[in-house]
């Protein structure tokens, strides 16, 4: 009867924590789609009304451009969840070598580390890997490795580590920029956590570490946060070895 009554609970609690998820989604997207668009519409009607000039109009753009950017991000963040939702959804275990992942980031990030001058890194065993879903992988490395370039300074590194023991497997990134404190880790998954400017001005969704942690329960996996302000971040995943 008991393990009746714990598994009830256990899924309650899961039922829960989905629908907070995608009430906090909706109204995210609620959010950000009403407030550019809102912007967008006023910048028009002003121009279209002469209340602004035509050099004001065009100062405002990069401000317009940077939140539709952010916009399109959370955009595309919940076509990702979403595609985790339809019921015939099921992962596709992969043998991933932490090696190759790496090598993908780096190329995916070149032009962004060249321009941020930051160097990235692999540590560890190259032989470590991982068997999980591919798409959910990368989804979540690229959105922590993202998080890493973001709040790294210019002239820092970022490290993408693996290793592995006889029953887990762990991928580590790991900064020494901003960072955060105690009371910022406790609520990043929640939609109370504040949302910081990157060290040139990168503007965060506030979406991507709630859609991370759920695609790391898919996977069966765990996610550690350990971080200080001013000293970094590293952010680990941890993976049972079949």
């Amino acid at each position: 009867m008991n393990d009746l009554i714990n598994g009830l609970q256990l899924k309650i609690e899961k039922l829960e924590n989905e629908i907070s998820f995608r009430n906090g989604l909706i109204s995210i997207l609620s959010h950000d789609s009403k407030e550019m668009f809102g912007n967008f519409l006023w910048l028009i009607e002003a121009l279209e009304d002469k209340t602004i000039g035509t050099e004001d109009f065009f100062n405002l753009l990069p401000q317009l451009k940077s939140d539709a950017l952010k916009n399109l991000q959370t955009i595309k963040d919940s076509t990702s969840w979403l595609k985790t939702q339809y019921g015939d959804f099921k992962i596709q275990p992969v043998k991933i070598l932490l090696i190759d992942l790496f090598h993908h980031f780096e190329e995916k990030y070149a032009a962004r580390l060249k321009e941020k001058n930051i160097t990235f890194y692999f540590k560890g065993d190259p032989n470590t890997f991982l068997t999980t879903d591919r798409m959910l992988l990368e989804y979540v490395v690229d959105k922590i490795f993202d998080n890493a370039v973001k709040y790294s300074l210019p002239g820092q590194a970022v490290y993408l580590e693996g290793a592995s023991g006889d029953d887990q497997a762990v991928l580590s990134v790991t900064d020494s920029g901003t960072g955060m404190n105690e009371k910022h880790v406790s609520s990043v998954y929640t939609y109370e956590s504040p949302v910081f400017l990157g060290t040139s001005g990168e503007k965060g969704v506030g979406l991507s570490l709630k859609i991370v942690k759920n695609f790391v329960s898919l996977m069966h996996g765990n996610i550690q946060i350990v971080s200080a302000e001013n000293k970094g971040t590293t952010v680990s995943l941890f993976f049972k070895v079949n």
